[in-house]
C-alpha cells in the first residue's frame, strides 16, 4: 500500500518488499522506454536491472521535488546514456525492432500496453528516431507532462514542446502511410479506434 515514494522509504528503512513492489510496478515500462534508446533487447534488460541495482545498493536519496516516476526514469535514462558512452561505436539511430520479447519469453507490449490502441500506436512509434520515441513514449504511455519530461530528458520545457511538435508531425506521417484515418479535428483513427488529437500539443506547448 502507499505511493511509490513511500515504498522506497520503506525499503530504505529495511523493508525489502518496498523495492520489490517498485520493480513490479516499473520494470515493464522501463523496458519499453530504454529499448527506445539502445535498440537492443539484452542491453535494455541489463540497463533496467542496473537501475534497480542502483536503488538496492547505492540507495540514492529520493529528490522529493520530483514525482517518483520522474526521478526513477531519469536514473534509468542516465544509465542508458552512460552505457552508450562506453559503447559509442555501436550506437545508431536505427528504428526500433517490431517486437520486444524478454529473455523469459514475455511479450512486453501485450502485457504492459494491453489495449489494441496502445499496441498499434506503439508499433507506429517504432519508426521514429530515438528522441522522438522517448518524448512521445513518456507522454502517451507514462502520462508525464512537458515539465516532467523535461526533467527526465534534461531539456527545457520549450525544447520539449518543440520536440513533441516535431515528433507528432513525424508520427502523423507514419500513421497516414500505415492507413490510419485523420479527421478535420486532428484526430487519428484506425479501425474505429481513437489514437490521439494531433492538436493537443502545439509548437508553443513548452512556454
Amino acid at each position: 500500500m502507499g505511493n511509490d515514494a513511500d515504498r522506497y522509504r520503506r525499503f530504505l528503512d529495511g523493508d525489502d518488499n518496498g523495492l520489490r513492489e517498485i520493480i513490479d510496478i516499473y520494470y515493464n515500462g522501463l523496458i519499453l522506454y530504454i529499448y527506445g534508446i539502445v535498440s537492443d533487447q539484452s542491453e535494455t534488460e541489463d540497463i533496467v536491472q542496473e537501475t534497480f541495482v542502483t536503488l538496492a545498493t547505492k540507495k540514492p536519496k529520493y529528490q522529493e521535488k520530483y514525482e517518483f516516476k520522474t526521478w526513477l526514469f531519469t536514473i534509468a535514462r542516465n544509465n542508458a546514456y552512460n552505457y552508450l558512452k562506453r559503447h559509442r561505436s555501436r550506437y545508431t539511430d536505427k528504428p526500433i525492432d517490431d517486437y520486444i520479447i524478454l529473455s523469459d519469453g514475455t511479450d512486453i507490449e501485450k502485457e504492459y500496453l494491453r489495449t489494441e490502441r496502445n499496441i498499434e500506436l506503439h508499433k507506429a512509434m517504432k519508426g521514429l528516431n530515438h528522441d522522438y520515441y522517448q518524448v512521445l513514449y513518456l507522454m502517451y504511455f507514462e502520462d508525464l507532462d512537458t515539465e516532467k519530461i523535461a526533467v527526465v530528458m534534461h531539456k527545457s520545457k520549450r525544447q520539449i514542446g518543440d520536440l513533441i511538435y516535431r515528433a507528432k508531425k513525424s508520427l502523423k506521417s507514419i500513421l497516414e502511410k500505415a492507413g490510419f484515418q485523420y479527421d478535420v479535428r486532428g484526430n487519428f483513427y484506425w479501425n474505429q479506434v481513437f489514437f490521439f488529437d494531433e492538436t493537443q500539443y502545439s509548437r508553443n506547448s513548452g512556454n
